[in-house]
């Protein structure tokens, strides 16, 4: 079995989506999913004096414009184990740039969690929420002399378009019908709104 693909499409919604924990909050190892297997490794440990703010992970049956499975960080009061699966719905999306590639992370609430259930936008959330993950994401490559930018901060509408889009180009994916995304930046270009293109 590979949770990325092995999940009942049902489960799979753009406003309400099992999500699957690779990083448990406050740790600073970075664990991914290897695709070949649907297992978790260890990427690596973080250089920098920083620990993940939220549970991280991703959405299976999507694709995102980095050749990924679509990122999100599950809002919840407790570390969460890796490959837990947890209900979650969209409040909100991170947009970056990462090595050249449109890095788009959703943030999204534990259904579960009886304080964090109740929010429905990022907005509603107070702003050091927002502020601490952007910081993070800013700065957690900076000893690796990788460059990460944090474009924008948006709420549920566009973070349920994102994910519907990722929930689609995973489709056409699967289908053989382009292979992988192209970087959208050259090194040091300015970063602009951009949609990546498609290798097919």
């Amino acid at each position: 079995m590979n949770i990325w693909h092995d999940i009942d499409p049902n489960e799979i919604k753009a406003d309400l989506f099992t999500s699957v924990v690779e990083i448990p909050k406050g740790s600073n190892c970075k664990y991914e999913l290897d695709k070949h297997t649907g297992l978790i490794k260890l990427d690596r440990v973080l250089y920098t004096a920083t620990i993940y703010p939220a549970n991280y992970g991703f959405i299976p049956r999507t694709f995102a414009m980095d050749n990924d499975p679509l990122d999100v960080l599950v809002l919840c009061q407790e570390s969460l184990v890796p490959l837990c699966l947890v209900q979650a719905k969209p409040i909100g999306l991170i947009r970056m740039v990462d090595q050249g590639y449109i890095d788009e992370k959703i943030v999204a609430v534990c259904t579960s969690d009886p304080f964090y259930n109740n929010f429905n936008d990022l907005k509603e959330l107070p702003d050091y929420v927002g502020n601490e993950i952007r910081h993070f994401f800013r700065v957690y490559k900076t000893l690796e002399g990788k460059r990460t930018d944090v474009t924008a901060i948006r709420g549920k509408e566009e973070a349920i378009k994102v994910i519907q889009a990722s929930i689609d180009a995973y489709q056409e994916y699967r289908e053989g019908k382009f292979k992988a995304y192209k970087p959208a930046y050259e090194e040091g270009e300015t970063i602009v709104d951009r949609i990546a293109e498609k290798i097919y």
